[in-house]
C-alpha cells in the first residue's frame, strides 16, 4: 500500500470517512519526517493523526503540522510538532542522490522533484551553471551527479542551507563540480560570477523577476535562464502559462530572445499555477 493510502488510512480511522477528505490535502515526506497541513475543523485530534501515521507508515518517525504558508527570502514555514521524536534534520533521497534537510531551517519539497530531474536532462555537457537560489542544493547536486558539466556556482543566502548544502555536494561526491557559495544571489554574481554561465537556475518564483537582471548579468554571449513564477488564473491553466510567456517576454525587451517555452509545474494554491518559463537569450 502506499504512503498516500496509508496516510487516508490513517485519517479515516481518526476522523472516519467523510472528514478524512479534508485531513489529506496536503503533506510532505521529507526523509523520516511528514509534514501536514490540518483544516482548523480537524484541530482537535491533530495529535492522534499525527500517532496515527506514524503507527501505520513504516520509516516516519516524526511529524509535524504546517502552521503558516511558506514565507519570506528563506521560504521557511512555520511547524507545529504532532508525533514521534522531536527533530527537524533528515535525510532525504531522490533520483539516487541524498540531501540533508533541515525542515525548519531550510526550503525543500519532493513535489519538485519531477521538475528538478527536467532541468537536470536539459543540460548539455561542459556547461557553467550558476544556480541562484540553491537552497540544500537538489537542483545543483542532482546536474552534477549526471551530467558531465564543467562548474555549477550554487548561491544561496540562507546560512543553514549553505551549511548542509556543502555537507550534500559531499556526501553524494561531486565536490570537484559545485562550488558553493553564501550570500546574495545578485552580489555575489556583480562581484564574482559576471559573463561566466551558459546556463542560470532561478528557483524561487518570490525573487525571479527583481532579480532577472543579475541572472542576465551572469550569462555569457548566449545562454539559458529557467525562471519560476507564481502566475494566477481565472478559468484555465492555458491563461497562466500564456500570461507567464508574456511577462518574460516583455522582462527580456532589448535582448534578442532566441527561444522560450513555458513548462507547467504545480498547482501551489487555488487557482494559483508555478511556472518555469525556459529562455534562450543573446545578450
Amino acid at each position: 500500500m502506499s504512503r498516500g493510502s496509508l496516510i487516508r488510512k490513517a485519517a479515516e480511522e481518526i476522523y472516519g470517512p467523510d472528514k478524512a477528505k479534508l485531513a489529506i490535502r496536503s503533506y510532505d515526506i521529507i526523509g523520516d519526517i511528514a509534514v501536514i497541513k490540518v483544516p482548523d475543523e480537524l484541530m482537535d485530534k491533530r495529535f492522534e493523526f499525527g500517532e496515527k501515521i506514524i503507527e501505520y507508515i513504516k520509516g516516519i518517525n516524526t511529524v509535524f503540522r504546517q502552521k503558516s504558508p511558506v514565507k519570506g527570502s528563506y521560504r521557511l514555514r512555520d511547524l507545529e510538532f504532532l508525533a514521534g521524536q522531536y527533530k527537524t534534520l533528515t535525510l532525504h533521497k531522490e533520483y539516487g542522490c541524498k540531501f540533508y534537510v533541515d525542515v525548519l531551517r531550510t526550503y525543500y519539497t519532493p513535489r519538485l522533484s519531477t521538475e528538478r530531474w527536467r532541468i537536470t536532462n536539459l543540460v548539455g555537457s561542459d556547461e557553467v551553471i550558476v544556480n541562484m537560489f540553491a537552497g540544500v542544493g537538489p537542483y545543483s547536486i542532482l546536474i552534477a551527479r549526471y551530467k558531465p558539466v564543467k562548474e555549477i556556482y550554487s548561491i544561496d543566502i540562507n546560512y543553514e542551507a549553505y551549511k548542509l548544502h556543502g555537507i550534500n555536494v559531499r556526501i553524494n561526491k561531486v565536490s570537484d563540480k559545485v562550488m558553493v557559495m553564501l550570500g546574495d544571489a545578485g552580489e555575489v554574481i556583480k562581484t564574482n560570477l559576471v559573463g561566466v554561465a551558459d546556463r542560470v537556475l532561478m528557483p524561487l518564483p518570490e525573487l525571479a523577476l527583481e532579480y532577472l537582471s543579475y541572472a542576465i548579468l551572469s550569462l555569457k554571449h548566449v545562454g539559458w535562464i529557467h525562471i519560476y513564477l507564481h502566475i494566477s488564473y481565472q478559468k484555465r491553466e492555458e491563461d497562466a502559462l500564456k500570461r507567464a510567456a508574456e511577462i518574460v517576454r516583455n522582462a527580456l525587451k532589448g535582448y534578442e530572445l532566441l527561444d522560450l517555452y513555458v513548462h507547467r509545474v504545480r498547482e501551489v494554491g487555488t487557482r494559483l499555477l508555478q511556472v518555469c518559463v525556459d529562455a534562450k537569450i543573446q545578450k
